[in-house]
């Protein structure tokens, strides 16, 4: 077989863009150098402590960043990462790397991301991007909908006692003399039911704007918290618009008292109770605000079904937190594409 020249691969890279390669347009909206000084906080050691400049140097933080985004846009393992980005050009293109080059592997991966999530990091450069956003004329518009979105993780084999135990705060004894089995545990992910299926794993609450449909704020907690819980966190006061919209699962007297406290509309769907059943023009009502909710079920939808899935493989919920995160910031890159696409020059 031949050996691939300059100009072969040239020749590829422009079928790729001929195909119109979604990466390309991401790296093209994406500003990559300003997350550099917060990507290189968590990355390497400031020259003050390095003890010597021998070794090989880390690999860039940009590359490792851009690997995450990857694995969060296609929802890749870290083996996945490596392998894809050895076997795929469109991959290796967008992490600016050539044939030579040296390809993140997939511990180098996991180890990248699991500083990004002790550091806390992975919601500041949520919130940077979301700057990018407003400074492109993203801003948020139109009013709030806030839900919430069961992120699954494979499931623990525990047996009842051993589930009553985790769920008081504590780890049952014979784990103890265990590690291996132990790690493979995760203590903070809970089990809830959802429309009478049981569901393991974690919640992404998230504020969507009406107007351009991006994750403006989230937050990420165990399954069993009720969505309403996470309110405090997710509502905002920069979104132009004074509406909030959400499912009947938010309606209560306190969340309505909360909403009037900050100037905010209640667009919640209203429910009915037992011996008191919701009247005609209360259903109405609730069809009509359910046009405007539905909105953030396609946010959802997006990263079940063109991102390739929501299954959390890390252990614990600060690891599942930045998984979720980074999943939440490749889609408001993704939808930055689109919205440049529809309309280049936002309002």
């Amino acid at each position: 077989m031949a050996q691939m020249g300059f100009f072969d691969l040239s020749d590829r890279y422009s079928s790729l863009d001929a195909k119109n390669d979604p990466l390309v347009a991401i790296d093209a909206v994406v500003p990559w150098e300003e997350f550099r000084p917060t990507l290189e906080g968590v990355w390497r050691k400031p020259d003050s402590e390095r003890k010597s400049r021998a070794g090989r140097k880390p690999i860039d933080a940009i590359v490792m960043f851009k690997a995450l985004v990857l694995s969060a846009l296609y929802n890749l393992s870290d083996d996945q990462i490596e392998y894809q980005v050895r076997d795929r050009l469109s991959f290796m293109r967008f992490l600016g790397l050539g044939l030579a080059d040296r390809v993140p592997d997939a511990k180098t991966v996991w180890l990248y991301r699991e500083a990004l999530a002790q550091a806390g990091m992975v919601e500041a450069l949520f919130k940077q991007f979301d700057g990018h956003l407003a400074r492109q004329g993203y801003i948020a518009r139109g009013g709030q909908i806030l839900d919430a979105s069961i992120v699954p993780v494979p499931k623990n084999r525990n047996t009842r006692d051993e589930n009553k135990t985790i769920k008081s705060g504590e780890v049952p004894e014979d784990w103890e003399n265990k590690p291996a089995m132990r790690s493979q545990k995760d203590l903070d992910a809970r089990w809830t039911k959802k429309h009478g299926k049981s569901h393991y794993g974690y919640k992404n609450h998230v504020n969507v704007d009406r107007k351009h449909k991006l994750v403006r704020r989230y937050d990420v907690t165990d399954a069993a918290v009720h969505d309403s819980q996470a309110v405090d966190h997710l509502l905002m006061r920069g979104n132009t618009g004074a509406g909030v919209w959400a499912d009947s699962a938010y309606r209560s007297e306190e969340m309505e008292a909360k909403l009037r406290d900050r100037k905010l509309t209640s667009h919640i769907h209203r429910k009915g109770k037992r011996g008191k059943p919701l009247t005609e023009q209360a259903k109405g009502s609730n069809r009509t605000k359910s046009t405007v909710r539905v909105r953030v079920e396609h946010v959802f939808g997006a990263q079940t079904n063109d991102m390739g899935g929501t299954l959390v493989r890390t252990i614990g919920i600060v690891r599942a937190k930045a998984k979720i995160g980074m999943k939440n910031l490749a889609y408001n890159m993704r939808r930055l594409v689109q919205l440049r696409r529809i309309n280049p020059f936002p309002a």
